[in-house]
């Protein structure tokens, strides 16, 4: 009996340990992708536990767990540009706790949720804001690289104070105000007519330069030839083509006596313009 008592008592002791061990887990795992913010009696130690398992002292030692992986945040920010029209960006931003840093962020903000609400969120709509208002319209959207990248980097040095890391941004949709877009489409439509236009009246110079310049080659080569056609070259063209019968002209109690070379000659211009 001895025994079996001692051995019922150890059994007991077994089962208390293993409840206790469960109360007061002397172990912590931190999973991937996270850090373990180490505090005595909730006070915030220089140690950070990193992936794996650590052991700590039940009661005396707490650990807050805080994901150090890369994070999506999608956010709405209305502005003004430059030349005062409403601007309306969805912006997302992709960012990260600093590893080494997850107890300072930690004890000076908070969790996750917590950067997101007072850090990240103000930070994106007050950097938007300023970045917009040294840009008009039209080069927010002619100059949209240049204005995301100047985003980035002021949001880059913005975050770096409160250990977040930001991995990139997008500017996902830059809208105007329906007053504004109109304008723009009613400007667009106005210069394609506009180049319509100027096609129409450059092809005009084009044609009317063509004719004249036809005209004149017309005109040049009519001078050629009437320089060409001298006296002798027009009796020989009129003796080529003359039949052997000699002009006959009578008129009313007339007689005329016609002069044949003159006539002959006559005849040859007018054979030789046409």
């Amino acid at each position: 009996m001895p025994k079996n008592r001692l051995f019922a008592r150890s059994i007991n002791f077994v089962f208390i340990l293993i409840i206790l061990g469960i109360i007061f887990n002397p172990f912590v795992i931190v999973n991937a992708g996270e850090r373990g913010v180490l505090m005595v009696f909730g006070q915030v130690q220089e140690r950070i536990l990193n992936e794996g398992i650590h052991g700590i002292i039940p009661v005396v030692n707490t650990v807050r767990k805080l994901s150090v992986r890369i994070q999506k945040q999608q956010i709405s920010a209305e502005a003004s540009s430059k030349d005062l029209q409403e601007v309306f960006a969805d912006v997302a931003l992709n960012w990260h706790i600093l590893p080494m840093e997850v107890n300072r962020i930690f004890q000076q903000i908070g969790d996750e949720t917590t950067v997101i609400d007072r850090v990240i969120d103000p930070a994106v709509e007050e950097i938007l804001k300023a970045v917009m208002a040294k840009y008009t319209a039209e080069e927010l959207i002619t100059k949209r690289e240049e204005v995301k990248g100047e985003v980035d980097r002021r949001l880059t040095e913005r975050l770096q104070h409160y250990h977040i890391g930001v991995d990139d941004i997008s500017l996902v949709h830059v809208n105007f105000s329906e007053r504004f877009t109109d304008a723009v489409e009613a400007k667009q439509i106005a210069e394609q007519e506009a180049k319509k236009a100027g096609f129409a009246v450059l092809k005009a110079i084009k044609e009317s330069e063509a004719k004249i310049n036809l005209a004149r080659g017309e005109a040049e080569a009519y001078r050629i030839l009437q320089d060409s056609l001298t006296p002798e070259i027009l009796r020989n063209k009129t003796i080529d083509r003359w039949n052997g019968n000699l002009p006959l002209v009578t008129g009313e109690n007339t007689l005329e006596t016609i002069d044949l070379t003159r006539s002959l000659f006559e005849r040859g211009v007018k054979t030789a313009k046409r």
